[in-house]
Protein backbone atom coordinates (compact mmCIF):
# COMPACT_ATOMS: atom_id res chain seq x y z
CA UNK A 1 0.00 0.00 0.00
CA UNK A 2 1.17 3.83 -0.53
CA UNK A 3 3.47 4.80 2.26
CA UNK A 4 2.46 8.72 1.68
CA UNK A 5 -0.99 8.02 3.29
CA UNK A 6 -1.45 10.25 6.58
CA UNK A 7 -0.99 7.98 10.15
CA UNK A 8 -0.91 10.15 13.28
CA UNK A 9 -0.95 8.44 16.37
CA UNK A 10 -0.82 11.19 18.65
CA UNK A 11 -0.67 10.25 22.76
CA UNK A 12 -2.08 12.87 25.39
CA UNK A 13 -1.49 11.51 29.20
CA UNK A 14 -2.83 15.03 30.45
CA UNK A 15 -6.03 14.09 28.60
CA UNK A 16 -5.48 10.31 28.63
CA UNK A 17 -6.36 10.00 25.26
CA UNK A 18 -5.05 8.87 21.76
CA UNK A 19 -6.06 10.33 18.75
CA UNK A 20 -5.26 8.57 15.36
CA UNK A 21 -5.83 10.03 12.25
CA UNK A 22 -5.77 7.84 8.75
CA UNK A 23 -5.85 8.45 5.31
CA UNK A 24 -7.66 6.16 3.02
CA UNK A 25 -7.40 6.32 -0.96
CA UNK A 26 -11.25 6.00 -1.16
CA UNK A 27 -14.25 8.03 -0.90
CA UNK A 28 -15.40 8.95 2.70
CA UNK A 29 -19.61 7.12 2.13
CA UNK A 30 -17.17 3.70 1.05
CA UNK A 31 -14.87 4.58 4.24
CA UNK A 32 -18.03 4.95 6.50
CA UNK A 33 -19.57 2.18 5.28
CA UNK A 34 -16.73 -0.18 5.87
CA UNK A 35 -16.69 1.32 9.46
CA UNK A 36 -20.12 0.20 9.92
CA UNK A 37 -21.53 -2.29 7.83
CA UNK A 38 -21.04 -5.78 9.70
CA UNK A 39 -19.94 -7.49 5.69
CA UNK A 40 -17.20 -5.02 5.69
CA UNK A 41 -15.97 -4.55 9.10
CA UNK A 42 -15.37 -8.98 9.30
CA UNK A 43 -13.26 -7.81 6.54
CA UNK A 44 -10.60 -5.97 8.22
CA UNK A 45 -11.38 -5.28 12.18
CA UNK A 46 -7.98 -7.10 13.43
CA UNK A 47 -4.35 -7.03 13.26
CA UNK A 48 -3.25 -9.50 10.95
CA UNK A 49 -2.99 -12.23 11.14
CA UNK A 50 -6.44 -12.07 12.82
CA UNK A 51 -9.63 -12.27 11.69
CA UNK A 52 -12.82 -10.92 13.06
CA UNK A 53 -16.37 -12.31 13.58
CA UNK A 54 -19.62 -10.50 14.69
CA UNK A 55 -22.00 -12.04 16.92
CA UNK A 56 -24.35 -8.99 17.01
CA UNK A 57 -24.16 -5.63 15.29
CA UNK A 58 -26.74 -3.40 15.70
CA UNK A 59 -25.59 0.33 14.19
CA UNK A 60 -27.91 2.65 15.71
CA UNK A 61 -27.77 5.17 19.21
CA UNK A 62 -28.06 2.50 21.68
CA UNK A 63 -27.13 -0.20 20.00
CA UNK A 64 -23.83 -2.35 20.16
CA UNK A 65 -21.78 -4.67 18.10
CA UNK A 66 -20.45 -7.37 19.59
CA UNK A 67 -17.50 -9.26 18.01
CA UNK A 68 -13.99 -11.36 18.52
CA UNK A 69 -11.15 -10.75 17.19
CA UNK A 70 -9.98 -14.58 16.48
CA UNK A 71 -6.34 -15.50 16.36
CA UNK A 72 -5.08 -18.07 13.80
CA UNK A 73 -5.42 -20.91 15.91
CA UNK A 74 -8.96 -20.30 17.21
CA UNK A 75 -8.28 -18.01 20.54
CA UNK A 76 -11.30 -15.20 20.60
CA UNK A 77 -10.23 -11.57 21.73
CA UNK A 78 -13.69 -10.71 22.60
CA UNK A 79 -15.03 -6.59 22.36
CA UNK A 80 -18.16 -4.57 22.62
CA UNK A 81 -18.98 -1.30 21.29
CA UNK A 82 -21.62 0.36 22.24
CA UNK A 83 -23.00 3.47 20.04
CA UNK A 84 -24.10 6.38 21.82
CA UNK A 85 -23.82 8.85 19.06
CA UNK A 86 -23.92 8.51 15.33
CA UNK A 87 -24.36 11.46 12.50
CA UNK A 88 -24.05 9.16 9.34
CA UNK A 89 -20.98 9.83 6.91
CA UNK A 90 -20.01 12.49 9.50
CA UNK A 91 -19.10 10.71 12.95
CA UNK A 92 -20.05 8.65 15.54
CA UNK A 93 -19.40 7.89 19.03
CA UNK A 94 -19.44 4.82 21.28
CA UNK A 95 -17.96 3.22 24.34
CA UNK A 96 -15.80 0.51 23.46
CA UNK A 97 -14.67 -2.27 26.10
CA UNK A 98 -13.51 -5.79 26.51
CA UNK A 99 -15.88 -8.44 26.88
CA UNK A 100 -17.07 -12.05 26.99
CA UNK A 101 -18.71 -13.96 24.06
CA UNK A 102 -21.64 -12.47 25.66
CA UNK A 103 -21.32 -9.07 25.82
CA UNK A 104 -20.32 -9.10 29.37
CA UNK A 105 -17.92 -6.44 30.16
CA UNK A 106 -14.24 -7.07 31.83
CA UNK A 107 -13.38 -4.97 34.34
CA UNK A 108 -10.03 -5.63 34.48
CA UNK A 109 -9.43 -4.17 30.79
CA UNK A 110 -9.95 -0.58 30.13
CA UNK A 111 -13.17 0.66 28.53
CA UNK A 112 -13.13 4.13 26.10
CA UNK A 113 -15.01 6.34 24.44
CA UNK A 114 -14.31 6.75 21.00
CA UNK A 115 -15.37 10.17 18.75
CA UNK A 116 -14.60 8.74 15.15
CA UNK A 117 -15.02 11.52 12.83
CA UNK A 118 -15.05 11.07 8.75
CA UNK A 119 -14.06 14.22 6.58
CA UNK A 120 -12.86 14.16 3.05
CA UNK A 121 -8.82 15.13 2.23
CA UNK A 122 -8.94 15.93 -1.38
CA UNK A 123 -10.11 12.56 -3.66
CA UNK A 124 -9.53 10.45 -0.18
CA UNK A 125 -11.16 9.97 3.02
CA UNK A 126 -9.51 10.85 6.43
CA UNK A 127 -10.22 9.37 9.74
CA UNK A 128 -9.80 10.84 12.97
CA UNK A 129 -10.37 8.62 16.20
CA UNK A 130 -10.73 10.31 19.45
CA UNK A 131 -10.10 7.20 22.08
CA UNK A 132 -10.74 8.94 25.85
CA UNK A 133 -9.75 6.77 28.78
CA UNK A 134 -10.55 7.22 32.61
CA UNK A 135 -7.37 7.23 33.81
CA UNK A 136 -3.87 7.98 32.81
CA UNK A 137 -3.17 3.60 34.09
CA UNK A 138 -5.49 2.59 31.36
CA UNK A 139 -4.11 4.69 28.49
CA UNK A 140 -0.68 3.07 29.43
CA UNK A 141 -2.06 -0.48 29.29
CA UNK A 142 -3.47 -0.10 25.82
CA UNK A 143 -0.61 0.69 24.79
CA UNK A 144 1.41 -1.58 26.54
CA UNK A 145 -0.83 -3.75 24.91
CA UNK A 146 0.33 -2.86 21.53
CA UNK A 147 -2.25 -0.22 20.61
CA UNK A 148 -0.05 1.78 17.85
CA UNK A 149 0.91 -1.36 16.29
CA UNK A 150 -2.76 -3.23 16.39
CA UNK A 151 -4.21 -0.22 15.21
CA UNK A 152 -1.52 0.04 11.86
CA UNK A 153 -1.88 -3.23 11.10
CA UNK A 154 -5.61 -3.18 11.45
CA UNK A 155 -5.62 0.14 9.00
CA UNK A 156 -3.25 -2.07 6.71
CA UNK A 157 -6.15 -4.49 6.20
CA UNK A 158 -8.76 -1.86 5.56
CA UNK A 159 -6.33 -0.47 2.66
CA UNK A 160 -6.25 -3.83 1.05
CA UNK A 161 -9.62 -3.98 1.20
CA UNK A 162 -10.97 -0.66 -0.07
CA UNK A 163 -8.35 -1.27 -2.91
CA UNK A 164 -10.64 -4.18 -3.87
CA UNK A 165 -13.56 -2.39 -3.39
CA UNK A 166 -12.88 1.00 -5.69
CA UNK A 167 -11.09 -1.33 -8.70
Amino acid sequence: MKSNLQFDFLVDKVKNTLTMRREFLANRQLVWDAYTKTELLEQWFAPKPMTTKTKHMDFREGGYWLYAMVEPNGTEYWGRMDYTKIQPVEMYSGLDAFSDENGNLNPALPRATWDVIFSEKGENALVESVVTYNSLSDLETVINMGMEEGMASTLEKLDELLAKLTK
